[in-house]
């Protein structure tokens, strides 16, 4: 199996996809909560598991979510603000869907289109925290998003650019600038984030 690989700017770009990783066994119905899958970041973050105590999947969602705030990828500073706020992403965007229609038998029933937490669950929840989360982020989330997965590089203008200014040599004389606006299903963020989509296809 192909390797795949991703580089990922600090910001937006980070966190929508380390939600967008530890959201997949939810809604892949593994799990009824993401914390509880703890092959995942998260749910190594928040009790630990086969690889060890938690601290460094704890650093590494901090520099995740936060690098771009001057964090350094430091598990001190996952307790707090840090995870709350990637909490409120989590449970925003993991909910399970459901839509109210008309059984068999005539009578209206309710069915599950999107697997997810439970929704009175992430409500009762949510309730308690601040609604504070970055709109691209969750339309984007709410989709299959190939750029998540296809090699490419991911973040602002300025940072695809430089990367491709960077790797001028691996690409053809004729292309001229390396960014790309997000296309398709995740062009709830195009202008926010941009993108060197698949390396393999660019290089000539």
């Amino acid at each position: 199996m192909p390797v795949k690989s991703v580089l990922v700017e600090d910001g937006l770009a980070s966190r929508t996809m380390a939600a967008y990783i530890d959201l997949n066994p939810l809604r892949a119905g593994i799990v009824a909560d993401p914390a509880e899958y703890r092959w995942s970041s998260y749910g190594e973050a928040m009790g630990g598991g086969p690889r060890g105590d938690g601290k460094k999947a704890r650093a590494g969602l901090v520099r995740a979510i936060m690098a771009h705030k001057g964090y350094e990828a430091d598990a001190r500073h996952w307790a707090g603000n840090v995870s709350k706020q990637y909490r409120m992403i989590l449970l925003a965007e993991g909910a399970e869907k459901l839509q109210q229609v008309v059984g068999e038998d005539g009578r209206p029933e309710v069915k599950v289109t999107k697997k997810g937490m439970r929704k009175e669950v992430v409500e009762a929840e949510l309730a308690q925290l601040e609604r504070n989360r970055d709109v691209a982020l969750g339309k984007m989330l709410r989709l299959r998003v190939r750029y998540f997965s296809d090699g490419a590089v991911i973040g602002s203008r300025a940072f695809v650019d430089g990367v491709f200014r960077a790797c001028r040599d691996r690409f053809g004389a004729k292309r001229v600038s390396g960014a790309r606006k997000l296309r398709g299903n995740a062009a709830a963020a195009a202008g926010a984030l941009w993108s060197i989509r698949d390396l393999q296809e660019d290089i000539s």
